[in-house]
């Protein structure tokens, strides 16, 4: 598990992305073992961040080969309702690469994006995302998640963002009762 300030931020070469692949891996759910490996990433991030107080998402964002950024939800340290993972991500590659445009970026969630975090996505110019559990997942976990799937938002805003779910989906799962567990756990 990555420590907290190692969670943020540049992680290193990771191979070639695979979301190309359409036969998923059998015991994973994922578009090859890339995908497995990158959601793993994201998985050690969501940790990283259940052991800091906060809630349990984690992203990573994937360019030509490399983990360009990479962060856990941060709503509780800053005290800011936009802070989710993928925002939070999303804000460290463009500072990273220097521009808004993240076109060639793959991200990984552990969640099914949000409409908030869909919608910055979209507009970042994301290639794709992949994500594990569903915003179903989160409101059972108890997150105050506006129930519309980032297949609906995608197609009923013409995005032209790729989406992959139920990638390593029990592990993301899990993440919630991992979370549960932690003595400071809060929902919001």
């Amino acid at each position: 598990m990555l420590p907290d300030n190692e969670a943020q931020g540049r992680l290193g070469a990771l191979g070639s992305p695979s979301l190309h692949e359409h036969k998923r891996d059998a015991q994973h759910g994922c578009a090859g073992a890339r995908a497995n490996h990158w959601m793993e990433q994201a998985i050690a991030t969501a940790r990283a961040g259940i052991a800091a107080g906060q809630s349990p998402f984690g992203a990573v964002i994937v360019a030509q080969g490399l983990v360009i950024a990479a962060s856990h939800n941060q709503v509780w340290a800053t005290l800011d309702p936009t802070a989710h993972a993928e925002i939070s991500a999303i804000r460290l590659a463009a500072a990273e690469r220097q521009t808004i445009d993240l076109s060639g970026c793959v991200i990984f969630s552990t969640c099914e994006p949000c409409p908030m975090c869909m919608a910055a996505i979209h507009w970042a110019r994301l290639d794709a995302v992949v994500f594990g559990a569903s915003i179903a997942d989160a409101a059972a976990a108890g997150f105050n998640e506006l129930r519309v799937p980032a297949q609906t938002l995608i197609e009923q805003g013409g995005s032209r963002v790729r989406l992959e779910g139920g990638c390593l989906a029990e592990i993301c799962r899990g993440l919630f009762s991992e979370w549960r567990a932690a003595a400071d756990s809060r929902a919001y």
